[in-house]
């Protein structure tokens, strides 16, 4: 299960709908050991693409060493979906290389006609993709 904050997820929401129409994507770090996202790291989509989505590969080597020298992980690999609903994709699911990570999609794309975006969560270890239950909390 994910227990994020409700102000992690508008912010990721926030990223989503500011990058549209091209997908979002970012990591929420949180202390190694803890799985408690807490700093919201957006990321430039090097692929600029409505289709895909990449971290550029400098950016990506900085993020590691910073969350590395503050003694932090990924908690949450996130990105968006522009038109389609918030399930991983077949490339997601190939790029998925943290697995202990939570993968947040977000859809930007009204595809369940239950509001303007889709905000899943999901564990991706060896391929296989399990969506799991999200707790919004006001604070840790």
């Amino acid at each position: 299960m994910l227990t994020i904050t409700q102000a992690l997820v508008d912010q990721i929401v926030a990223h989503a709908r500011k990058d549209h129409p091209d997908e979002a994507c970012g990591v929420v770090a949180g202390p190694a050991g803890s799985d408690r996202p807490e700093r919201f790291i957006p990321m430039l989509n090097a692929a600029m693409s409505p289709t895909f989505y990449e971290f550029d590969s400098g950016d990506l080597l900085k993020l590691y060493r910073e969350m590395d020298d503050r003694d932090e992980e990924p908690v949450i690999v996130y990105h968006s979906h522009t038109a389609t609903e918030a399930y991983p994709s077949r490339t997601d699911i190939s790029y998925a290389n943290e697995p202990g990570a939570h993968y947040v999609l977000v859809s930007t794309a009204d595809t369940d006609s239950l509001g303007d975006f889709q905000f899943r969560s999901y564990r991706i270890v060896d391929g296989v993709v399990t969506e799991e239950e999200i707790t919004i909390v006001e604070t840790y």
